[in-house]
């Protein structure tokens, strides 16, 4: 059994209606199939597979498509219903699938990058496909004729990707761990802006065209709401994917020191290992005003979102406490004069001081910044929050495997999941509360 550095709190958790099997590599991307108990799943094994729920309750391949190259991702427009299939080898593959999922068609085939495809939209309204690569660029092509229009490239890889088809927007999220505004033109582009928050690779964007929002996901284990719409450069942190402790059971068998998975890296310990939660798929729901996100551990966490929360402060600089007034061990000048050795250096998440270790001895939750687990905070600033100030505003619960993907369902209450581990699982959503609603 695996056993949590923290407790999460839980409430109502996804039950497991379905799991799908049958890959032999790892699912890279699943999505529901709207009015249909259905689901598509493309995977490192080359397989493009179409799954229909039968009169026995269990999903089989109506489809089984075999492409030349390792899939990556894929977009998925069902009124037209046609598909892109984004590959390792740097091309994107488009069919058309027929109104009964038996069969799939070959389109076009687009090259789109000199490497593997890390994420892509198709928009019908603009006739594009735009796409995001390991080669360190973002490409929109034209569907009608085949052709590239743009391409724009960047210092890192580009990871993520959303798009706005209203104002032909694209976010691009990258390995850096920043996030790049572009406006998209026919045969030109301007970049906007480029939002920095994350400290590690952005591995999933969310963006609400409603409320003009942004969502991203972090290896840092963070994901930072950015208020776009505002045009006052608001961003909320919100941290509840937190490293935790293992037991070895939780391990292939094959695994002896440690492994990289997904830009997670597993450490093996004398029968435990400690697991970094790379935050790798979002969801927004604007009606309940709620974001899901899924981590590479198989954390899902339902965030309220309705609700007025607070920003973190920007930490500050100092050469010494701002509390105690004692130096830190770089201030050599006044470590001298007052012949006293040099502290370490921490930052109150409350108040965002510089503040030495017998300073900040508390540690505390404060969900109205975003922090759902106990972190650092001063003394004086400890004192200021109340027990009310700590009542949770998001939930926690264990999609028990790797998610390197999820999708969504709201109308219907449900949601898929897939990744490094070959399995597909669905289940009902009941971590989000009032279904009828939605």
């Amino acid at each position: 059994m695996a056993a949590e550095i923290h407790s999460r709190p839980q409430t109502a958790r996804p039950v497991l209606l379905n799991k799908i099997e049958g890959h032999s590599d790892a699912v890279n991307a699943a999505v529901l199939i709207p009015k249909e108990d259905g689901v598509i799943t493309v995977s490192e094994d080359r397989t493009i597979r179409v799954w229909l729920k039968r009169d026995s309750g269990q999903y089989w391949p109506s489809i089984y498509h075999t492409v030349s190259s390792p899939c990556s991702c894929m977009s998925y427009h069902h009124d037209s219903r046609r598909i892109f299939i984004g590959q390792d080898n740097g091309a994107i593959v488009e069919f058309l699938i027929s109104e009964d999922f038996n069969k799939m068609n070959h389109v076009k085939t687009y090259p789109a990058h000199q490497n593997r495809v890390s994420d892509m939209v198709f928009s019908l309204e603009s006739e594009w496909v735009v796409s995001t690569g390991h080669d360190k660029s973002v490409s929109w092509m034209c569907t009608q004729s085949g052709s590239m229009l743009g391409r724009h490239y960047f210092t890192a890889w580009a990871s993520c990707l959303q798009y706005d088809q209203e104002t032909q927007h694209a976010f691009v999220g990258d390995h850096s761990g920043q996030i790049t505004l572009l406006k998209l033109e026919r045969q030109t582009y301007s970049t906007i802006t480029t939002l920095k928050g994350h400290e590690g690779s952005v591995g999933a964007l969310w963006w609400d065209p409603v409320q003009r929002l942004l969502f991203s996901g972090a290896s840092d284990h963070s994901v930072i709401m950015w208020d776009i719409g505002g045009r006052k450069g608001r961003t909320l942190l919100l941290q509840g994917h937190q490293s935790r402790l293992v037991s070895v059971a939780a391990f292939p068998r094959h695994c002896h020191h440690f492994y990289l998975l997904s830009s997670s890296i597993f450490y093996h310990l004398p029968g435990t290992g400690i697991i970094h939660k790379r935050v790798q798929a979002l969801r927004y729901l604007q009606l309940t005003r709620q974001l899901v996100s899924c981590s590479a551990d198989g954390g899902i966490a339902v965030w309220n979102m309705d609700t007025q929360r607070e920003e973190a402060p920007q930490w500050l600089d100092s050469d010494s406490c701002q509390k105690c007034e004692q130096p830190f061990f770089w201030n050599i000048k006044q470590m001298w004069d007052t012949k006293t050795l040099g502290l370490r250096q921490h930052h109150c998440r409350k108040c965002g001081k510089a503040v030495c270790g017998k300073c900040s001895s508390k540690r505390s939750t404060f969900p109205i910044m975003g922090f759902e687990f106990p972190v650092r905070v001063c003394d004086a600033c400890f004192e200021t929050i109340k027990e009310e100030d700590r009542t949770p505003l998001a939930t926690f619960h264990e999609g028990k495997h790797n998610i390197a993907h999820m999708d969504m369902d709201p109308s219907r209450g449900l949601m898929v999941t897939c990744g490094s581990d070959r399995i597909v699982k669905v289940n009902n959503s009941s971590l989000i509360p009032d279904n009828s609603c939605m």
